[in-house]
């Protein structure tokens, strides 16, 4: 129901290259293990970022990665990678053992040609072909599996109790595996190669460095949208700055470039072709986020997030964090009895010593039911509250919530307050938004051009970053530039 993990940030992150890595005869090809790890993993994966993309979008990446992916030594036939387009509205990519490579729509769609596109999937088949996963699994290991989104969730409540493993399904096994961050000599290696790979497939080496502008500049608009402070962005966290890593990565392009002869192709047309009308953003059959507010189409509902409190839509639960409190919103099976409903989902969290009696009250004309137990966070007594809604007779939805003790909701009784059925503003936020290409006309401006894209704010500055616009160039005639509209 609920499948993308907002929180995830994008795989690519930036040693030199090993000498012997350097030379694809010295790459060790994709073992029998590995395929079997990679296999494994998959399927929990693809669901994680919201399954996999298909049509002609997916059809293209397929090609371009596999053509990229071959340079790398892993394997000579291009069938033996699995390239997958994932139907996700976060800026993700990374690749797993076994010939399995990934890419999200919303990164896709921020990329302006094929050699952008190239570069991203030779960086994360690069740390495959590195082997950087098997070095960092004492990381993972001393990492909690549930991965970030988990230990957002379950660092509230006791040590092993139900209640923890259920706030923890946000995110699954593989997507921690995958996105588990790499060290600061790996991620740089990975650019080397990467790089590297790109004139063996004939495209232009510069490729990566002019992405890893895109990126940094969409991170800075994005907590500009989102009103936060300014960070590094996690995809750059254990790095030097955005702009040392798309010096360095240029640096290396040009050197690459000269033994090359040359630079190769950037493949815009190819691109922008098959991308238009791709869909952008949040898909409204998981869920769309829309400022403060979760609204979810295919149940007809929707809620709001208190100021301060962080919305991340997961693969099997929507998770709310913040100071003070934190939740998580998802479904079960429902038979129309809305306290045993209750008790179920309490079963399941294992809370039910020293639990309430559930009590059935009304949200917003919703009937409603809910419980709150006591539990443990180490030494910490927390209060753990279910509130549960039945908007229809055979759905039933609930949240989840972690509060200090005595607190109860604590600062998210606005939240379970805020559940509502899908308001006539509701349906006009989630609707379907889908990339165009346009071109330019005799007149037409930048600005112009923005007041055409389907956002409320910050239309101007979302259309430079969407196509690497610097605001003092104007625009010429027969340009082709992507909008995003409904």
């Amino acid at each position: 129901m609920l499948r993308t993990p907002a929180l995830l940030a994008v795989g690519l992150s930036l040693t030199l290259t090993t000498p012997a890595l350097a030379q694809r005869g010295a790459v060790t090809p994709i073992t029998a293990s590995e395929r079997q790890q990679g296999n494994a993993a998959n399927t929990d994966i693809t669901a994680e970022f919201g399954g996999a993309f298909g049509g002609p979008q997916a059809q293209y990446v397929e090609r371009v990665g596999r053509r990229i992916a071959v340079q790398s030594g892993l394997a000579s036939d291009p069938g033996a990678f699995d390239v997958t387009l994932l139907n996700s509205a976060v800026d993700n990519a990374f690749a797993i053992p076994g010939g399995y490579v990934y890419v999200t729509r919303n990164l896709l769609a921020l990329m302006n040609d094929e050699a952008e596109l190239a570069a991203v999937l030779g960086h994360e088949v690069a740390h495959v072909a590195a082997r950087h996963s098997a070095k960092r699994e004492s990381a993972s290991k001393r990492n909690s599996i549930l991965g970030a989104l988990g230990q957002l969730l379950v660092g509230s409540v006791a040590g092993n109790s139900g209640i923890g493993g259920l706030l923890s399904r946000g995110i699954g096994t593989g997507s921690q595996l995958a996105t588990l961050g790499f060290s600061r000599s790996q991620e740089t290696q990975a650019d080397d190669l990467g790089i590297s790979y790109l004139p063996r497939a004939g495209y232009d080496p510069m490729a990566l460095s002019s992405m890893l502008m895109d990126l940094a500049a969409q991170n800075d608009l994005s907590q500009r949208i989102a009103g936060t402070a300014r960070s590094l962005p996690a995809w750059a966290s254990t790095h030097p700055d955005p702009a040392s890593r798309v010096r360095r990565a240029q640096q290396q392009a040009q050197a690459v470039a000269g033994r090359a002869g040359g630079a190769g192709e950037r493949g815009r047309e190819p691109f922008l072709k098959a991308i238009d009308g791709m869909l952008y953003g949040d898909d409204p059959e998981q869920g769309v986020i829309d400022g403060r507010n979760f609204i979810y189409p295919p149940g007809r509902v929707a809620f709001s997030v208190p100021q301060d409190f962080t919305v991340s839509n997961g693969a099997r639960a929507v998770s709310i964090a913040g100071n003070g409190a934190k939740a998580q919103f998802a479904s079960a099976r429902y038979d129309g009895d809305l306290s045993r409903y209750v008790e179920s989902v309490l079963a399941q969290l294992g809370g039910n010593a020293g639990r309430s009696a559930v009590k059935q009250t009304s949200v917003n004309g919703i009937p409603a039911a809910y419980t709150i137990t006591q539990s443990q966070s180490g030494q910490t007594a927390v209060d753990v509250t279910v509130f549960a809604y039945a908007p229809s007779r055979d759905r039933a939805y609930h949240f989840v919530v972690v509060a200090p003790a005595g607190q109860g909701l604590g600062a998210l009784e606005p939240l379970v307050s805020s559940f509502r059925a899908m308001t006539s503003g509701d349906a006009a936020a989630a609707r379907p938004r889908y990339v165009r290409v346009v071109t330019v006309r005799d007149g037409d401006t930048q600005a112009s051009i923005a007041d055409r894209m389907a956002f409320s704010q910050y239309r101007l500055e979302r259309l430079r970053v969407l196509n690497r616009l610097d605001p003092a160039s104007p625009l010429r005639a027969g340009d082709k530039v992507k909008i995003v509209t409904f």
